[in-house]
């Protein structure tokens, strides 16, 4: 088995755990608190480290049950995604405003979308299309088989694929 370490094998998966963290929460301050609260449960968990296939599923599986314990304690309806999260790319390649201004408009609402998929497709659809997990890790972390991980994904993308259109072809 691989040695694992704590700070070269744990500590540099704070981001991506954040990221998931947030995207279930939907707040920063909750988020972070997810973050800190995996990191003690996995430094916990460190005698039977030897043992674990994975540390990253391991820690990507803790902060996601944590993260839904948390929000269903708080009552959580999940609105909307934070506002420190909602930094768009840098556009200044782009020598036309108009395309800048568009690409900002329709990043927010791919945004908005993920935010109102039920749960289980939106921590699917961000493990898969933004941490670029493999399905096998989604579904380690995530507690269920592969192809329901695969379903979940069709299933969020045909959603997010149906509202872009409606809001592509009549607006904002």
């Amino acid at each position: 088995m691989k040695n694992i370490s704590f700070r070269n094998d744990v500590l540099p998966l704070k981001n991506k755990l954040y990221r998931l963290a947030l995207r279930i929460t939907m707040n920063n301050a909750e988020a972070e608190d997810v973050v800190q609260d995996t990191m003690i449960k996995v430094w916990s968990k460190r005698e039977q480290w030897n043992e674990i296939e994975s540390i990253e599923a391991l820690c990507f599986t803790i902060c996601r049950n944590t993260a839904l314990d948390r929000t269903r304690k708080a009552g959580n309806a999940n609105e909307s995604l934070d506002e420190s999260y909602r930094n768009t790319p840098d556009y200044s390649y782009s020598s036309n405003p108009e395309e800048i201004a568009e690409a900002r408009d329709r990043l927010e609402v791919v945004k908005r979308l993920i935010s109102s998929l039920p749960e289980k497709q939106r921590t699917v659809i961000h493990l898969r299309d933004i941490e670029g997990k493999s399905y096998r890790e989604i579904a380690t972390i995530m507690g269920i088989s592969d192809e329901q991980v695969k379903v979940n994904l069709f299933r969020a993308r045909q959603i997010i694929k149906t509202e872009f259109s409606k809001t592509d072809n009549y607006g904002l």
